[in-house]
């Protein structure tokens, strides 16, 4: 049988960028609730920037850091251990699922936002299996299935508003 290889880790400047990429500027190093921080951080940056209204910009943008961040959680894992509390660009990306192709009104994002942390605590399928993946892609994707979860009630909720 063959030995497993060992990946060697990144050097030290791509892992200074998967580092800030990885804990979503810093706001995974919250010293509690860095998850609930970095996702947050993501609503205030939807908020904020004029062009996030657009949804399929902004479904661009998370699908972007989405690959960005796989390998960044991968390596923060490595060093860490398991899904790392630090890292949660993960977070943002679902956040930013959350929200995308919703009205830019402040209820809608709230309700979002209450709505992703909640699946993203709970987990429901297939959340709950990419939860248990090691790795960046089982640490991104419970996330993008919360955030999908969340839009998707979202929606529902809109169409009888």
């Amino acid at each position: 049988m063959a030995a497993r290889k060992e990946i060697a880790p990144p050097h030290p400047v791509l892992y200074a960028w998967y580092h800030v990429l990885g804990s979503f500027a810093f706001t995974g190093h919250a010293p509690f609730a860095s998850g609930t921080v970095g996702s947050a951080a993501a609503l205030a940056l939807y908020w904020v920037l004029p062009w996030t209204d657009n949804g399929t910009l902004l479904s661009l943008v998370a699908l972007a850091v989405l690959f960005l961040g796989l390998p960044a959680a991968s390596a923060m894992e490595r060093r860490h251990g398991d899904d790392p509390s630090l890292v949660v660009v993960d977070e943002a990306v679902g956040m930013w699922i959350a929200v995308a192709f919703l009205p830019k009104i402040w209820w809608v994002a709230l309700a979002a936002f209450f709505l992703f942390r909640l699946f993203d605590i709970v987990k429901p399928a297939p959340a709950r299996q990419f939860d248990r993946m090691r790795g960046g892609g089982g640490i991104m994707m419970d996330d993008v299935i919360a955030g999908l979860y969340a839009n998707i009630v979202m929606q529902i909720v809109l169409i009888f508003v």
